[in-house]
């Protein structure tokens, strides 16, 4: 087996990340797996941008919501 570290295509804009630096994002609905992506850094942070804005309480009522992050 070897120790090289693969290449592999970033799921976001196909350039090849090596392990070192590709991040895995897991989709998990009651402990099933919906979605797996491997993303290079630039991809994982536009992710974690997006993720931020759709999370982020917009109209500042702090009401209750039905999302559960786990």
């Amino acid at each position: 087996m070897s120790d090289a570290p693969t290449t592999e295509p970033c799921d976001g804009c196909g350039d090849p990340t090596t392990d070192a630096l590709a991040r895995t994002l897991r989709l998990s609905v009651d402990r099933a797996n919906i979605d797996t992506q491997r993303l290079c850094p630039d991809c994982f942070a536009d992710w974690i941008r997006r993720y931020q804005d759709r999370m982020a309480d917009r109209d500042g009522d702090g009401g209750d919501s039905e999302i559960i992050i786990d």
